[in-house]
């Protein structure tokens, strides 16, 4: 087995022990991801199309997950006030905190140094953009790494949307991304 595919090969290890930690409490992994998707989405990344997408998953599948989520009141849902067809879902204060408890894979990753947490990150970010390019994804990276972005107002600001951004939302994870053209992001 070459590099390549023993590396996809420990992802997918990984993956698979994370979700079995998932089933914690009243979520299944497939809730707990979207849950997860929403607290780091922008307030213009949380249709269910949105989650549906960066999660890799079916509309309809999403949605039926979104409707638990709100049953259990994790997350609210917010219909647009532009188009009442168009619908979003905030986290609540509870969906918030169901996702503080410990996770025995990211206790993991915290006990590398600092350096190795950073390589680490980079090259699974690197292969990532690779993936999604072949594969013709969107890449939902955070707003202050998009060529939308223009950090001259306090919160930076959407050259895309033509919006100033919140406090913090430069740091949330954005439908609307597109990789800055060097690749630097």
């Amino acid at each position: 087995m070459d590099t390549s595919h023993r590396i996809r090969a420990l992802i997918n290890r990984i993956a698979r022990l994370d979700a079995a930690h998932s089933w914690g409490g009243d979520l299944n992994p497939a809730q707990r991801g979207a849950l997860e998707y929403l607290v780091q989405a922008n307030r213009y990344s949380r249709a269910p199309s949105h989650v549906a997408e960066y999660l890799g998953t079916t509309r309809g599948t999403m949605s039926q997950t979104l409707k638990v989520l709100s049953r259990k009141g994790y997350i609210a849902e917010e219909t647009s006030k532009s188009d009442k067809r168009s619908i979003s879902y905030t986290p609540t204060e509870a969906g918030r905190e169901v996702l503080t408890a410990s996770n025995p894979i990211a206790v993991a990753f915290e006990s590398l140094n600092l350096d190795e947490q950073a390589e680490l990150e980079n090259a699974l970010r690197r292969g990532l953009q690779l993936a999604l390019k072949a594969n013709g994804g969107q890449s939902f990276g955070l707003c202050k790494t998009c060529e939308h972005y223009d950090p001259q107002e306090v919160n930076g600001f959407c050259k895309l949307l033509s919006v100033s951004l919140s406090v913090g939302e430069n740091n949330k994870i954005c439908v609307e991304h597109k990789e800055v053209a060097n690749g630097a992001s």
